[in-house]
């Protein structure tokens, strides 16, 4: 408990990282892909990083802890803090702050959670992300036992105040557009469904280091594992085809991956919007976004349920 991990290396985020993701993900995310555009909403010079490859780099990074990771049990407080700018350089910090054996069974090696602080920071030292993640990990063999720590879970309900408290107030949207109208609990479908390409690639973009996203041997029934990340980007990507106006993706209140994806997969992405907060400088948005994966000509299968909170005019 509190134990600091040895931290992976800082990650410089210029163009070359920026195409890249823009090539394995598609997504049209309007400030991250303007200079004038960005620098026009956000009164500051540089282009700006979409915050979907900012949290990519952050969770590549917290891998120095869950190398040997059986599941990824549930994010909590993801919240970006501040704009990442073009050229910045990022650092994430791993801390362990909770502990619990699982239940054992005959069949398998003994695992346990791990409740993981993530705290990602710039160059000059200025808080991006501070967030937690739960890890479903294998026991170290003869590791002491007794591990019982209370560590929570997602939370259930919706809460957009600390969303609005980390967007950013002193942005100026109208260069994105007339607010668009979409009645809450209204589903919508974005009518291009992607192929899920080049997923090595965003693994070693990112320096994850969970060998299932790497090599087919480690993955599920010899098949190689496609990083959850990418599904997110994938989906986020949808979400803003059907919400162009959208300025940054604010925080996450759930990210559930509910099946395995796998390279060739075709991603289908749907949009509920739950729930609306009025904030200084416009709306912050919580939609329930839902990604299915067809594969093989068989019916499609849910893989990723994801709560992002989107600020947009």
């Amino acid at each position: 408990m509190g134990e600091q991990l040895d931290p992976a290396p800082a990650i410089t985020i210029g163009p070359g990282e920026v195409a890249l993701y823009q090539a394995i993900c598609g997504d049209p995310l309007a400030i991250s892909l303007s200079r004038p555009l960005a620098e026009a909403v956000t009164g500051q010079p540089g282009s700006v990083v979409n915050p979907a490859l900012v949290l990519q780099v952050a969770i590549g990074q917290s891998t120095v802890a869950t190398r040997k990771v059986v599941a990824n049990l549930f994010y909590r407080g993801v919240c970006q803090r501040r704009a990442v700018r073009v050229g910045d350089t990022l650092t994430t910090v791993v801390e362990v702050r909770g502990l619990r054996e699982a239940s054992a069974r005959p069949d398998r090696p003994p695992r346990g959670l791990v409740l993981l602080g993530m705290q990602t920071t710039d160059e000059h030292g200025r808080l991006v992300l501070d967030f937690e993640r739960c890890a479903l990990v294998r026991r170290r063999s003869g590791a002491a036992g007794g591990h019982r720590d209370e560590l929570g879970g997602a939370p259930d309900e919706l809460d957009m105040a600390p969303c609005a408290r980390a967007a950013p107030n002193d942005s100026d949207h109208s260069p994105l557009g007339a607010p668009q109208h979409w009645p809450i609990g209204e589903t919508r479908a974005d009518t291009l469904r992607d192929t899920v390409t080049d997923a090595p690639a965003l693994v070693r973009l990112t320096q994850n280091l969970a060998p299932p996203h790497r090599d087919a041997s480690r993955g599920q029934g010899g098949r190689r594992l496609v990083y959850g990340g990418h599904t997110v980007g994938l989906a986020q990507a949808g979400l803003v085809r059907l919400l162009p106006t959208a300025a940054t993706v604010v925080g996450w209140h759930l990210c559930d991956h509910t099946g395995p994806v796998f390279e060739g997969d075709v991603a289908d992405v749907s949009a509920t919007l739950d729930a609306a907060l009025a904030v200084e400088n416009g709306r912050l948005l919580a939609f329930t976004v839902i990604v299915r994966a067809e594969r093989g000509g068989a019916d499609p299968v849910e893989v990723l349920d994801w709560r992002p909170i989107v600020l947009a005019p």
